[in-house]
């Protein structure tokens, strides 16, 4: 479907032509005067009402996010959110705020990585729940071109994760999943679930990472304990496997760093 196709279907006037986007590997980003679309080719059924679910939980719990005007199978239609300066520290004390909030259990609807399956799951113990909703379909979806790294990553969730307690979370929080707007820092494109901080943080030391700036400011409003720090490359395992799942060999190099890291 085109762009503007979607925005007639989603009973929105259609201003100028489609302006393409930075989108990632994973969908279609179109801006359409103060709308931006988004469509995936194959995407699979309930991946932009996830999308949606995900940037309403966030915003309810105080995160900037784009405003959701429609959602279907075929595609989304959010808000366009302007350009602004970067503020790190505004960042730190947002997700400081949402990482400090506190569910009464571990839980996660049917949602995606990417375009990636991931099934609901609720409550029990962390590091239980983090292998089989997050680590284990990977893992099976990946096993035949690990290259023998299976085992090593199921031995990492035989020791247990350090625990918090419930936190909601972005989810897949890389620099291309943020944006600084006039009013603030935004996420964008959210994999939401109520897990444990250090699955944040691990992505956001991931290809290239956030700025120092930014963990100065984070660690002032909540500093992160040695155990924590100890078990972001297990949590990086998760990205790890979901980019070699989508990309390829190239990313065994890295995985195999965060193996023995961990």
């Amino acid at each position: 479907m085109e762009p503007s196709a979607l925005l007639r279907r989603a009973g929105l006037e259609v201003q100028g032509p489609p302006l393409p986007l930075h989108g990632g590997e994973m969908a279609q980003v179109y801006r359409l005067g103060p709308y931006v679309v988004k469509l995936a080719r194959g995407a699979p059924p309930g991946f932009f009402p996830a999308e949606a679910r995900g940037l309403a939980a966030l915003g309810a719990y105080g995160v900037r996010v784009p405003r959701v005007y429609w959602v279907g199978e075929e595609g989304l239609v959010l808000e366009f959110l302007p350009e602004g300066p970067e503020d790190w520290e505004a960042l730190a004390g947002m997700l400081a705020r949402l990482h400090r909030r506190r569910e009464g259990a571990y839980r996660a609807e049917p949602g995606f990585l990417g375009t990636f399956p991931l099934p609901g799951r609720e409550g029990g113990d962390w590091t239980e729940f983090f292998f089989l909703r997050s680590i284990e379909p990977l893992l099976a979806a990946t096993w035949s071109r690990l290259e023998g790294l299976g085992p090593r990553v199921e031995a990492l969730f035989r020791t247990p994760l350090p625990a918090e307690g419930p936190s909601p979370l972005h989810g897949d929080l890389w620099r291309g999943n943020l944006r600084f707007t006039p009013e603030g820092p935004a996420l964008l494109d959210p994999s939401f679930f109520v897990g444990e901080r250090g699955v944040d943080l691990a992505m956001m030391r991931l290809f290239g990472g956030f700025p120092p700036a930014f963990w100065r400011a984070y660690r002032a409003l909540y500093p992160i304990p040695e155990a924590v720090e100890r078990a972001l490359p297990r949590y990086q395992v998760y990205y790890l496997l979901a980019h070699v799942h989508f990309f390829g060999s190239g990313y065994l190099g890295s995985l195999w760093k965060a193996i023995s890291a961990s």
